[in-house]
C-alpha cells in the first residue's frame, strides 16, 4: 500500500499541534518538511526551530526535504532537530555521496531527490547508498502547481533499476500530487507521495488519504 506523506508547508501554522493530531488520525505515514533557504529554491520556508517544536508533538516519521544549498553543512542540525529522513537535493552539491554518507553517521535514513530537468540516469552511482528516492513533478520552490507528467518515465525507471540491481528505495513524489495523478504514480511503482494544497483542502484528512492511496 501506497504511504502518504501530507507537506506541512501547506498546513495551517496556526494550528500546528491540532493539525499534526488529525494528520496522525487520518494514518498517514510520514510528515513530509520542506525546507527552503531561499538560494537553491525561489523562496524561503521554515527551519529548525520548527522541526525541533514538531519532533515534540508526533510520533510521525518525518522527512525533511532540504531544498537548499550546501546541505552538507546542515546535516548535523536537521539530524539533531528530530529528522528521520534527510533528503538532499542531487544538484545542491557537488559531492552528493559525501552528503549522504553524512545523513547515515549520524544514524538516518539517507534520501535524494532531482528537479524536472535533471536527468534520472545522474541517480546511477548512488542509487546503492539511498533508503529514498523523490521525484519532483513540479519546479521546486511554489506550492500548488501542476503536475508534470513527462516525469512518470524517471517513476518507471527507478522502479526498473531497483528490481534488476535487488536494491529496495522507495521511490517517492512530489509535486501536483492529487487523486489523478496519483493514481498515474502509482502505476509506475511509486511508495511515497507527497501532497500539500490538494491534501489540506480537505477538512476531514481522511478523505485525501483514501483518494491518494485510490481506495
Amino acid at each position: 500500500m501506497v504511504k502518504i506523506a501530507p507537506s506541512l508547508l501547506s498546513c495551517d501554522f496556526t494550528k500546528l499541534q491540532e493539525e499534526v493530531k488529525k494528520l496522525e488520525e487520518s494514518g498517514v505515514d510520514y510528515l513530509h518538511f520542506d525546507v527552503m533557504d531561499g538560494q537553491f529554491v525561489p523562496n524561503i520556508s521554515f527551519g529548525l526551530p520548527i522541526l525541533e517544536q514538531l519532533r515534540q508533538i508526533t510520533h510521525l516519521p518525518i522527512d525533511s526535504h532540504l531544498m537548499i544549498a550546501n546541505p552538507e553543512v546542515f546535516v548535523g542540525q536537521f539530524a539533531d532537530a528530530g529528522s528521520d529522513i534527510i533528503t538532499v537535493h542531487l544538484e545542491a552539491t557537488p559531492h552528493i555521496h559525501r552528503v549522504l554518507q553524512m545523513i547515515r553517521q549520524h544514524d538516518k535514513k539517507a534520501g535524494v531527490t532531482i528537479n524536472p530537468g535533471t536527468n534520472v540516469n545522474l541517480l546511477d552511482p548512488i542509487l546503492s547508498e539511498v533508503d529514498l528516492v523523490l521525484v519532483m513533478t513540479v519546479n521546486p520552490g511554489f506550492g500548488g502547481q501542476s503536475f508534470i507528467e513527462g516525469m512518470l518515465e524517471k517513476i518507471s525507471y527507478l522502479d526498473d533499476y531497483r528490481k534488476a540491481n535487488g536494491l529496495s528505495y522507495e521511490i517517492e513524489v512530489d509535486g501536483g500530487v492529487n487523486a489523478e495523478t496519483a493514481a498515474l504514480c502509482r502505476e509506475r511503482g511509486a511508495d511515497v507521495l507527497v501532497a500539500g494544497s490538494y491534501f489540506f483542502k480537505h477538512d476531514d484528512y481522511h478523505e485525501p488519504v483514501r483518494r491518494l492511496r485510490g481506495e
